[in-house]
């Protein structure tokens, strides 16, 4: 897959989420909602599972992991995702592409 594959699968899914999302919890996900809702006080439970998902998208982020299950999807980085170009594009190594015969004289004397 490639980085328009990347694009058009995120275009996809952002399509199919809408504005609302009806989960269900377990029960260790329901007493720690419940608790973070009394300490945190929010307007809403909403508000932290909105909270939560950005937490978990800056840590996939910040740790390669969103590039590693980018990488291994998709053959592209979020770097790349964000810039709409891949790495080889961005330096221009698609312009000038190198033989890819096998001189194996070039090291014998």
């Amino acid at each position: 897959m490639t980085l328009d594959d990347l694009s058009d699968d995120v275009s996809d899914q952002y399509s199919d989420l809408g504005d609302e999302l009806a989960v269900s919890l377990d029960r260790e996900t329901r007493n720690e909602l419940a608790l973070l809702t009394t300490a945190l006080e929010p307007e809403s439970t909403d508000e932290l599972v909105r909270r939560a998902v950005h937490m978990l998208f800056q840590t996939a982020i910040e740790t390669g992991n969103m590039d590693f299950h980018l990488r291994s999807g998709y053959d592209c980085t979020y770097d790349e995702y964000l810039s709409g170009m891949t790495f080889d594009e961005m330096t221009g190594a698609n312009q000038f592409p190198q033989a890819q015969e096998k001189d194996d004289r070039r090291y014998q004397f």
